[in-house]
Order: C-alpha cells, then structure tokens, then sequence
C-alpha cells in the first residue's frame, strides 16, 4: 500500500462527501479510491468512515486521523512548495570555497555587490589555499584556480589565468634583466610551494618549451607574501596577473621574458552535479562569469603595453 495516496484518497472522500466526486478530482476510478481507504483502514485497524448509500461520514478514529492527515498533507505541500522555490528563486544559504588571495583581491567584493542584488542569499564564504571536498564538506561551489584534476564536480570557466615573471625595477637595474629562461638561473627566484611550479618552471616560446630549475632564499605558500618580497625588490617571481595587476599598471613591479610563457590557467567554479542546480547556485555563476570575463579586469595592464 502507498500509505500517503490512501491518506490522500481518504482525505479527499471525507471532503468532498463521497466516493465519486473524490475519484473525480484525483483522475482515478471509484474502486481504486474505495480500495485505498479499505487498505488504510486495514493498516490502521480500525474503520475510518460509516458508509451508507447516500453519504459517508467520520467515525471517531477517523476524525482524528483525518485532522492529522490534513495537517500532514499541508505541511509537505508547503515543504515541497519551499523546495520548489529554491530552484526558480534565489534565496537561502549559499556556502562558497576560494583561495585566499584571489578571494580577498577579487573575489569578496564580487560577493558584495551579488549579496546587494540578490537579498535573499546568504553567504558562507570560507578562504584556504587548502584544496576542499566540496561534496564531504558541504560546500554548495568552490573556486579554483589551475588545471582541474578528474572529478565528478561539474566545473565552469569564469576567466583566464596568466602567470607573469616580473620583478622590481630596482631589482633589475641590480641584477640584470633576464632575457630567456636559462637567465633565470643567475636570479633569486620565489617559489610557491604548493600546486604546480615549484622549483622548476616551464616555459614556452620562440624555441620550443624550456624547463628551467629556479633558485632562491625563499619559498612560500602565499602568492601575496611573493609578492610583497618582490616590491621590495628581492627577488623575481611568478604570479597570476590577478596579484600584481596593480603593480604591473603602476610600474612597481616589471614584467620580464614577455616572449616566453608559463602556460597559461584559468579559474573556474565547481559544483557538485545535480539534474537542477538550485537557483542560487545559478544565480551566482551566472553574475560571476561577466564580472570576471575575459580578458577579466586584472590583464588590463596589459594594454598599457601594447604598441
């Protein structure tokens, strides 16, 4: 027995006063509606309705159990009704994962003006460099920041990422400016200890790819930390343009190997799958997407360079 489609039948009969009409309503036969209650009635073991040949009526148990099955009934309407909401209104706690640098230089304030256009949404923002279980931790999406690895998570592009060598301009009239990888190797170089990189950096260009192992007094874990010992001019470094956009507009910071590249990245969300993201989720990316875009805001620098 479907226990909630007898509750439905029977609820249906007392209200509209008998078999038929109910039948009517819920597009069955009047046996079937009939069956369903005998089977409620079996299950519960008790009798529910007095049946004559012109009405029904409620006995004892049934009125009680009729108060409570309408009760019911109303409350999974209106649950349904709140989760059907979700998928076509932004609204509700949305838990989002980000780097820590790109989330406090880009992504924060992107969050700002998303919660001023979007009320209903609460944000959860958690920042770590710490590559997150978005599914075990309970995240709705989380940002990231390079080559996705193989994973059930859907993912979107939101921009691209380039990776800049540069350096201080008094750090360059000290040591020299390097003009192909292999120069690298008489520099100070900051490497990022986690993700891809690290002591060795890869190049692509004029001739062909270059892998060049890098050296130096420091490694770190925080692209803002390399770049604050760059400004200081002690070393070269390579960033994401999304930390030192600024420097590169300014002139604090130089970029060098301009014909050499560091493949470039990009950074996407990813999600758990799901046939219908609610609509927050939506919401979110979809405002992210021409916020970023590309070439996103931080390669504006860029065209201050070009001839």
């Amino acid at each position: 027995m479907d226990r909630l489609t007898a509750m439905e039948a029977f609820v249906r009969v007392v209200d509209r006063g008998g078999f038929t009409a109910a039948a009517d309503d819920l597009r069955l036969s009047r046996a079937m509606v009939s069956r369903h209650v005998q089977e409620l009635e079996h299950h519960l073991g008790a009798r529910l309705l007095n049946r004559t040949t012109r009405k029904v009526s409620l006995t004892e148990a049934g009125q009680v159990y009729y108060e409570r099955s309408t009760q019911l009934l109303a409350d999974l309407a209106a649950t349904e009704g709140a989760v059907g909401e979700l998928q076509v209104r932004p609204r509700g706690q949305l838990r989002i994962n980000a780097p820590v640098v790109f989330g406090a230089m880009h992504l924060v304030s992107a969050v700002a003006d998303y919660m001023a256009a979007f009320p209903e949404v609460f944000i959860e923002l958690t920042l770590n460099d710490r590559v997150v279980d978005v599914v075990e931790e309970g995240y709705d999406l989380a940002i990231r920041i390079g080559r996705l690895s193989d994973s059930s998570l859907i993912a979107r592009r939101l921009a691209p990422c380039r990776i800049v060598i540069c350096a201080a301009p008094d750090y360059l009239a000290r040591r020299g400016t390097p003009h192909i990888p292999a120069d690298l190797a008489g520099h100070d170089c900051v490497r990022y200890m986690h993700g891809e990189g690290g002591d060795i950096w890869h190049f692509g260009g004029p001739a062909g790819p270059v892998a060049v192992r890098v050296h130096g007094q420091m490694r770190t874990n925080n692209g803002d930390a390399m770049r604050i010992v760059a400004l200081r001019g002690r070393a070269v470094v390579a960033l994401p343009s999304f930390i030192v956009s600024a420097e590169l507009s300014s002139g604090a910071l130089v970029p060098v190997l301009t014909d050499w590249r560091i493949a470039e990245m990009a950074v996407h969300a990813v999600y758990p799958p799901s046939r219908n993201p609610t609509a927050k989720l939506r919401s979110f990316i979809d405002f992210l997407v021409p916020r970023f875009g590309d070439p996103p805001s931080w390669d504006a620098w860029m065209d201050k360079r070009a001839p």
